[in-house]
Formats: C-alpha cells, structure tokens, sequence
C-alpha cells in the first residue's frame, strides 16, 4: 500500500495489489469468454480524480465544439450520435445541445429524458433484426451529459446485460452502406415525432 487516503470504509476493505476471484464473471452465462482468464491487480484509487473531458483543467468538450459532429437526428434540445464502427446493429449516444452534467439539467430538459429515452429506444428496434434496446450511462469520459444505447439482436441470448458492451467490441464490424442504412432507420422514426435527420442519415 502506498501513503494513498483512502476516502471511505469500503475504499479501506478492499484489497489492493491483489487479484480478486474471477469464478463469479465465469459462471456467468453472458460473460464472452472461456479458458485461462486472470483478473488484473487491483489497483489503488486516484483522489482526486483526474478532470474528465470538458471539464476544468481536462481536454476541451468535443461535443460543444462541434455539437453535430457524428450526428445522425437532432432537434432544439438533443442531438443522437452514430456512425461509429461497431459490431452491433446500433450504437448511439444521445447528448443534450448545451453543456450539462446529469446533476444541474434544468427541470425543463429533464422532463423530456424519459420521452427521449423511450422514443431513441423504439427507433432502433424498428432495424431489422433487433430484438432490444440497451442504454446506460457511465459518465466517466466526459463530463457533457451523455446516454449510450446499444442494440441486442434478435435471439443472440449470449448479449444480453451489461457484457453486451464487450461484445460490440469483439464482433465483426457492421458494413458501412448497412451503418447508414440502420442510421436512416432510427433518425426518420425519431423525426416522425419532432427533430430533423443529420449526417449519415440525412442522404
């Protein structure tokens, strides 16, 4: 252990330096792999945390410098991010127009997050082949507020929870005309109801 304060009880009980058992990961029937796995050292935490993207004394906000960039829907409020090269039928971020953490959205945006949530998530299962939506939020990369959502497709029951994030990095990445195409998809469903296709979805 190095001179590190420990911020809390549970930072003190862990045991750093160690590997910790990877049998409970293993019995997981959604985990991606098999054979000899070792999990890394535990490492000791970082007080203070180093300034996430966009926050002071971090990298500038890549988002509010170009708010449209890698957009594929947008209205006054929410911009929907893809086109990123993925082994999944959809990965999308969705993000507020202005710079906001989850903590200070004002109320009136606020109000409209469950809506945006449920309508980005039934633009992608109108791509074929998707049997559920996935989203989360993680928030440790950058501080402009940012929700994923990933697609599960239809019957890949190894996809399903939180290890579908792995499993987006190991498949074989979708055909660009097929990432356009699905992009289309979603961002014409979403402009059903309000906001404009952008991007690789406006062609």
């Amino acid at each position: 252990m190095s001179d590190v304060e420990l911020p809390s009880d549970y930072h003190r009980r862990l045991p750093y330096g160690e590997r910790v058992a990877v049998e409970p990961l293993l019995e997981d029937p959604f985990f991606p792999f098999e054979g000899e796995i070792q999990v890394a050292p535990l490492a000791e935490p970082v007080v203070p945390e180093p300034p996430r993207v966009g926050e002071a004394g971090g990298k500038p906000c890549m988002t509010c410098a170009d708010p449209e960039h890698s957009a594929m829907w947008g209205d006054e409020q929410w911009v929907l991010k893809g086109g990123f090269q993925t082994g999944l039928q959809m990965v999308a971020l969705l993000v507020p127009r202005e710079h906001y953490r989850l903590d200070n959205l004002p109320p009136e945006l606020t109000a409209t997050l469950g809506p945006m949530i449920q309508r980005v998530a039934g633009a992608i299962r109108r791509i074929e082949g998707v049997g559920r939506t996935h989203f989360n939020r993680w928030g440790d990369g950058s501080e402009h507020f940012h929700i994923w959502f990933l697609a599960r497709p239809l019957g890949m029951m190894q996809l399903r929870g939180a290890m579908i994030a792995a499993w987006d990095d190991i498949l074989p990445a979708m055909p660009d005309a097929e990432a356009r195409s699905n992009a289309r998809t979603v961002a014409y469903a979403l402009a059903e109801i309000s906001g404009t296709p952008l991007g690789i979805a406006a062609g």
